[in-house]
């Protein structure tokens, strides 16, 4: 199948891209079938137009043809009929869930109601997350993947957050100064800042915005306006580059006018580190984000599970595909194989994860 741009993926109906017609199962809702595509890449809210979904189409088309689509998440009805989970468009068409999805979700707007209700619902019908509920779940919340990251024994900064203590209380109680301040919902450098005094913070602390609480974090000099984001696909360093922030600021995202320089290989204590860490959390695919020591020892600043990357990264994309190929069933006996997925573990040199 040759999938359109990823803006034209899905019919004017609303119906997911990929499957040709088949018939509906007993008790699916009223109109015609599409038959399964067997690995779905899943858009969130506005997630359909950048670079990394242009390019993960492109790759997982070529890789896959038909067995292959491009599906919003508000393309998508969930239901319970007759004791049965189904799954259907907006115009009421039956689709079969997929055997792996690989789903970018927006980590600012991600809600426990919406995506995350799909996902459950995807995984209850037998499709395989190439990155878990609970991982995903894990990197919305910045200090929930410090928990885990801590009690496994990684190194990460020196954190304090609170729970529904009075905010005022909170910045107050921050044993850090100079103290690095970010909202646990944050998301390309928003919400985060450093204070250089607890006076300073105290000062600002009117400014906050009180939806989600604060993590008060240790600043670490040694890596102001610089890190380390190491891409690590299925337990594997696959990309790593150096984000220096413009001038003197303290935020090196690219977003926020960060340049990168292409470093892979350069630094194999790190990108160990960052693969322990995904493998930690349970993610196949991760952006961990590290911070530089005067030692030559890194931190584990966090770790995203939707990831970015620029063209200059191209080893990251194919990588993904492996990952969802990898993870594809055997196909059936007397079925033609054409582009379709191979065996767990092919021409990976690691098993898949499953």
């Amino acid at each position: 199948m040759s999938i359109p741009t990823p803006a034209k993926s899905a019919s004017p109906t609303g119906d997911p891209a990929g499957a040709p017609s088949a018939s509906p199962p007993s008790g699916s809702p009223s109109g015609a079938s599409t038959g399964p595509a067997r690995a779905w890449l899943l858009l969130g809210d506005r997630l359909d137009q950048d670079d990394v979904t242009r390019e993960l189409t492109t790759h997982l088309d070529a890789a896959l043809g038909p067995d292959f689509a491009v599906v919003r998440t508000g393309s998508l009805v969930m239901g319970v009929r007759s004791g049965r989970l189904t799954l259907s468009t907006l115009t009421g068409t039956h689709v079969d869930p997929p055997e792996v999805v690989y789903a970018r979700l927006p980590t600012p707007r991600l809600s426990a109601d919406r995506e995350i209700t799909l996902l459950r619902h995807l995984r209850a019908m037998g499709a395989l997350l190439l990155n878990p509920i609970d991982a995903v779940l894990s990197c919305v919340n910045k200090f929930w993947h410090l928990q885990q990251l801590a009690a496994a024994g990684l190194p990460v900064p020196d954190s304090v957050t609170y729970a529904d203590a009075p905010l005022a209380a909170a910045v107050a109680a921050s044993p850090f100064e100079p103290c690095v301040v970010k909202s646990v919902r944050g998301h390309r450098g928003d919400g985060v800042f450093l204070a250089p005094t607890v006076d300073a913070l105290e000062d600002l602390s009117g400014c906050l915005r009180q939806e989600v609480p604060y993590l008060f974090q240790e600043y670490r000099a040694s890596s102001h306006g610089r890190d380390l984001r190491v891409v690590v696909v299925d337990g594997r360093a696959v990309w790593s580059q150096v984000r220096t922030a413009p001038g003197r600021r303290l935020k090196a995202n690219l977003a926020r006018g960060g340049t990168a320089t292409a470093c892979p290989g350069r630094y194999p204590q790190a990108e160990d580190l960052a693969c322990r860490a995904a493998g930690t959390l349970g993610l196949t695919v991760a952006g961990v984000d590290l911070l530089f020591l005067p030692d030559g020892a890194f931190d584990i600043c966090e770790v995203n599970a939707n990831v970015a990357w620029k063209a200059a990264a191209t080893t990251v994309a194919p990588a993904v595909v492996r990952a969802v190929c990898d993870r594809l069933r055997p196909p059936a006996p007397g079925r033609p194989d054409g582009r379709a997925g191979r065996a767990a573990g092919a021409d990976s040199g690691t098993p898949a994860r499953r």
